[in-house]
């Protein structure tokens, strides 16, 4: 169930060009989730693109959206989808909070991409 949704929210990334995505396997690393997918955006209006297409393929699929914060400043837009947690963000953020190396010791996952 989560691997469906961790594809499923990886192929809504990449749909709407989401740049350098990484996956985090954050399992025995946080209690926050066990993956985090990191992403960027050129510009607010992709970064909300990108996080809209997220919530609609997950709600599609009948996933539910636990909550999505920073929506509208679209600096850092967190997507909980609970066992997941998706960070979009603008590419002038995402070197300043460089969440790779602050979860560093977590593994990072390839995720083939469904069509």
């Amino acid at each position: 169930m989560t691997e469906n949704l961790l594809q499923i929210a990886y192929k809504a990334l990449d749909d709407k060009r989401a740049e350098d995505i990484v996956v985090l396997n954050m399992q025995n690393i946080s209690l926050l989730a066990d993956y985090f997918i990191i992403c960027h955006a050129n510009s607010d209006r992709q970064a909300q693109a990108i996080a809209r297409e997220v919530q609609d393929k997950a709600q599609e699929h009948g996933f539910e959206i636990k909550r999505i914060e920073g929506f509208d400043s679209a600096r850092w837009i967190l997507v909980d989808l609970g066992d997941i947690v998706v960070h979009v963000f603008h590419k002038d953020e995402r070197a300043f909070y460089n969440l790779e190396r602050l979860w560093g010791d977590a593994p990072q996952l390839d995720i083939p991409t469904v069509e």
